[in-house]
């Protein structure tokens, strides 16, 4: 089994690329199915976006991206010391209701949940974690 891959960036948006880029490199070096990865990626940059827009509104932060690409499942972990914030609280959206009369908010956690096998939550040490884990079959 390979062991995790780790990427450290400030949490800009300007930095989207590299997240992309990271996951590529780990997950195609692992022999993960190309059709795995719109799932992981959409995901991946709905919690990174989440993270880079929220997490920090009174300054600059980092975010830490942890890849492991196990025999069962590929698990992504986001670390930030950012403001506490479950996305698992957040309710679910309502999306059978016309467009222009849906409240804002709650689709990227929706896509997260529904693009996802397992996601997870935890505050700890001054850290947001959230855990993310799709089975590679």
């Amino acid at each position: 089994m390979t062991g995790w891959s780790h990427l450290t960036l400030r949490a800009e948006k300007n930095n989207l690329g590299e997240v992309f880029l990271f996951l590529r490199q780990v997950l195609g070096g692992a022999g993960i199915r190309e059709q795995l990865l719109p799932d992981l990626e959409l995901a991946v940059e709905e919690a990174v976006v989440n993270v880079m827009t929220y997490a920090y509104p009174n300054g600059e932060g980092d975010l830490v991206l942890g890849v492991l690409p196990g025999p069962d499942y590929v698990t992504i972990e986001l670390r930030d010391r950012g403001t506490p914030f479950n996305p698992l609280l957040v309710p679910e959206p309502d999306i059978t209701s016309p467009l222009g009369e849906r409240e804002i908010g709650g689709l990227g956690v929706h896509l997260i949940r529904t693009l996802m096998d397992e996601v997870s939550y935890e505050y700890r040490d001054g850290e947001n974690i959230l855990t993310l884990r799709k089975r590679r079959d």
